[in-house]
């Protein structure tokens, strides 16, 4: 199993989730999160004073899938996700050693 992490701009969020519903991902977490890359931040004007605004609004998706699903997530999310502009995102995958469902005690594929 596969953890992916991906970082993408809060207006691409809706289009990330329809197309991962597509393609049979039955759920997932979403944070709010902060952050900067090489997008850096950007100044903004407030009563008349510039001030420097670090860190950019982004959302966080996280969903955990079989091995064989990583791919196909993978490409739904840049397809959906991607603007072709700096501050477009990451993703992140990592291994997942266990997941135990809480309800019914299932574990790793039955508890995704």
């Amino acid at each position: 199993m596969k953890k992916i992490e991906a970082i993408i701009k809060p207006f691409k969020l809706d289009d990330v989730r329809e197309a991962l519903g597509e393609i049979g991902v039955t759920g997932m977490t979403v944070s709010e999160v902060k952050g900067f890359g090489r997008q850096k931040g950007h100044t903004e004007l407030y009563r008349g004073a510039e001030y420097m605004v670090d860190f950019l609004p982004k959302a966080k998706v996280d969903i955990v899938v079989q091995d064989d699903s990583v791919e196909r997530c993978i490409k739904a999310i840049m397809d959906s996700a991607q603007t072709g502009k700096i501050g477009d995102g990451k993703i992140f995958v990592t291994d997942v050693e266990r997941v135990i469902r809480i309800r019914t005690g299932e574990e790793d594929g039955e508890a995704i």
